[in-house]
């Protein structure tokens, strides 16, 4: 049961460390690749590096759990020291703009606030009571929204007409990593839990034992796939001169990074109380059939009026997803492999994430955007379809003894 003091101490930093996720949430979505289309008219491969940035950092969590399983560092502290090298490589950048130390700034900065989710998790789990932890977690996302939206909109008008302002902006996101770390650093938080195992995909031997799990995994895959190839692509959609939309800076800032959290502003806080209520997957069809929906409104509108509300459905599916991508092995994993569980649901969300993008701007070159569109909402549905006989084990929302004999592997 999660001590009443660790709740209040980790609740107190997490709304303050919400803002600098805020603005490292609006350098992926929306400035790094911006920076890269506008200022350095970088190609496929290079946008695509960018895109996946953060996926890296999924790609390495299973290695960052294993390494700090096996040093016994509390879960807090590894995180805080990771982000020290997120920050050093922003930092640097905007000292140094080459498109290949950008490159490598936006990869290694973005891949440790990826690779630290894991051990966030962990925190959550312990430190948030199983009830409350939903409405906790949606009431620090509303402020890391918020924070987004306004510093989209603050950084878009000051790139409007001066994209060689971008040194400050990555100046801006290494301070949020750095302060995000100093934060950290506070949190209660227990060693993770060991079996001795050194392998660092060890947690994979959880996907064969745990039929459920790797049923919701193949699922997750489609979807999130479908999702992470257009998502990048709407930046791309926008900026992109052979689209011939010829918006400013900050007009493109507004539809790919203020409207989606304005919506995800308003719904974050009733996904949050949906998620500790609600059969999870029941609210997982629910946000599948959103998110297509986003799709089709902004990809086969020509409109501005069609993109502001394919951004608003986008928005109000991903709140609900922030927090069900976030939290949902809470619901289903034994409480002392939380982290384990994790880090093989976000390793596999790296995959997605290096690989999407790669194939969305490869795509792009062979297909029309709008094919592209209908293929991912074909994806999305068959996600839905695999998880609708899922349903009735929705239930099944609470920590359960281990689900494997404890092995060293």
């Amino acid at each position: 049961m999660a001590h009443p003091l660790h709740t209040e101490i980790t609740y107190r930093y997490e709304r303050w460390r919400a803002v600098t996720s805020g603005i490292l949430e609006s350098a992926t979505s929306t400035f790094l690749l911006l920076i890269a289309v506008r200022w350095f008219e970088a190609g496929a491969l290079a946008k695509a590096l960018v895109a996946g940035g953060g996926s890296f950092g999924l790609l390495l969590s299973p290695l960052v759990v294993a390494v700090v399983s096996r040093r016994g560092w509390p879960a807090a502290k590894a995180a805080s020291r990771l982000l020290v090298v997120g920050a050093a490589s922003f930092l640097l950048a905007a000292l140094w703009s080459s498109l290949a130390f950008f490159i490598l700034a936006a990869v290694v900065g973005m891949a440790t606030s990826a690779a630290i989710i894991p051990l966030l998790t962990q925190i959550y789990q312990e430190n948030y009571p199983g009830d409350k932890r939903g409405r906790l977690f949606s009431r620090t996302i509303i402020i890391r929204i918020a924070t987004a939206a306004l510093f989209s909109k603050l950084a878009g008008d000051a790139l409007a007409g001066h994209m060689n302002y971008f040194r400050w902006l990555l100046l801006v996101f290494g301070m949020a990593l750095g302060l995000s770390s100093y934060l950290l650093a506070r949190y209660p938080s227990q060693p993770l839990h060991t079996d001795g195992g050194a392998h660092p995909f060890r947690a994979f031997r959880f996907v064969r034992a745990d039929e459920l799990f790797r049923r919701t995994l193949i699922c997750w895959m489609l979807m999130g796939f479908a999702n992470l190839m257009m998502l990048p692509l709407r930046v791309e959609y926008l900026a992109n001169p052979k689209y011939h939309f010829e918006l400013t800076v900050d007009m493109i800032a507004i539809l790919t990074g203020v409207v989606p959290n304005l919506s995800r502003l308003v719904m974050s806080p009733i996904w949050g109380s949906l998620f500790d209520r609600m059969n999870f997957f029941a609210l997982r069809v629910t946000l599948n059939l959103g998110f297509a929906l986003g799709i089709l409104t902004f990809f086969t509108s020509h409109s501005i009026a069609g993109m502001v509300a394919g951004g608003i459905i986008f928005g109000v599916s991903n709140a609900g997803g922030d927090v069900a991508w976030s939290l949902w092995v809470t619901k289903f994993a034994p409480a002392h492999r939380v982290a384990d569980y994790m880090s093989v649901h976000t390793f596999l969300t790296g995959v997605r994430g290096v690989a999407a993008p790669l194939c969305a701007f490869y795509f792009i070159r062979q297909l029309p955007l709008t094919w592209l569109a209908l293929i991912s909402c074909a994806l999305i549905a068959a996600s839905i379809l695999l998880l609708l006989p899922e349903v009735k084990f929705g239930r099944r929302a609470r920590p359960t003894s281990a689900l494997v004999e404890e092995v060293s592997e």
